[in-house]
């Protein structure tokens, strides 16, 4: 069964969708603050010694304040974050060295199971699946995607870590799509960066924000689009 759905939406009138194009980092997987509780049970660390909280409490984050004022950059934000937790383990911790030790964690507390329903809905119904990706092999390994519960439903993949194109320059879309084998008006497209949507809607991709507060609104309304 081929997917063809023609959108009624205000901003995706006259588009007949046939691919689902997803970041990865926050968006199949959770964020790393809604797993911290679950990293300090695997690095036997008292409740609460990860405090953390992010878009989730933004007052009591010093450092994410920073990030929304755009004086510190989400990865700058991470690679203070790693540290820290390092140095709680007597460590010396980079970003990378912070991931690999949180793949320990189990799938079902690392990806958000909704998420993974829509890639097997979407693939159901005949939809071509591709990730969009800024250096996800570079954090977490070679090996370590092919090991995703969904990964023989991926149809491909465009990683920064190979390319040296970061989302959102227009030359990562056009990369993902000539992968997915799409065009742009064919395409619905997901991240958490409102940048990263900024630029896929530049780039002429019906684009959707997925607030990681609210993961279920986004989903939803790509479900809409996608008519599953």
């Amino acid at each position: 069964m081929s997917a063809v759905i023609q959108s009624n939406s205000e901003s995706g009138h006259g588009r007949r969708y046939k691919g689902l194009l997803l970041d990865f980092g926050n968006v199949i997987a959770r964020s790393f603050f809604e797993t911290r509780g679950a990293l300090e049970r695997l690095l036997n660390l008292p409740e609460g010694a990860l405090d953390w909280a992010g878009p989730f409490d933004p007052r009591s984050d010093q450092l994410w304040q920073q990030v929304l004022a755009g004086t510190l950059s989400e990865r700058s934000y991470w690679g203070r974050r790693a540290q820290e937790v390092g140095r709680l383990l007597g460590q010396d911790w980079t970003i990378r060295e912070f991931c690999v030790k949180h793949n320990e964690l189990r799938q079902e507390v690392t990806l958000r199971p909704e998420m993974l329903s829509l890639i097997a809905d979407a693939k159901r119904a005949g939809f071509r699946f591709g990730i969009l990706t800024n250096e996800l092999e570079l954090f977490h390994g070679k090996r370590w995607l092919t090991a995703m519960p969904f990964a023989d439903q991926v149809d491909s993949v465009v990683d920064a870590t190979h390319t040296n194109i970061l989302k959102p320059d227009p030359r990562a879309y056009e990369l993902a799509l000539k992968a997915l084998g799409l065009t742009a008006h064919e395409v619905v497209f997901i991240d958490d960066q409102r940048a990263n949507v900024t630029g896929g809607e530049a780039a002429g991709i019906r684009s959707l924000y997925l607030d990681i507060t609210n993961p279920a609104a986004c989903i939803a309304e790509a479900r809409g689009l996608l008519g599953l």
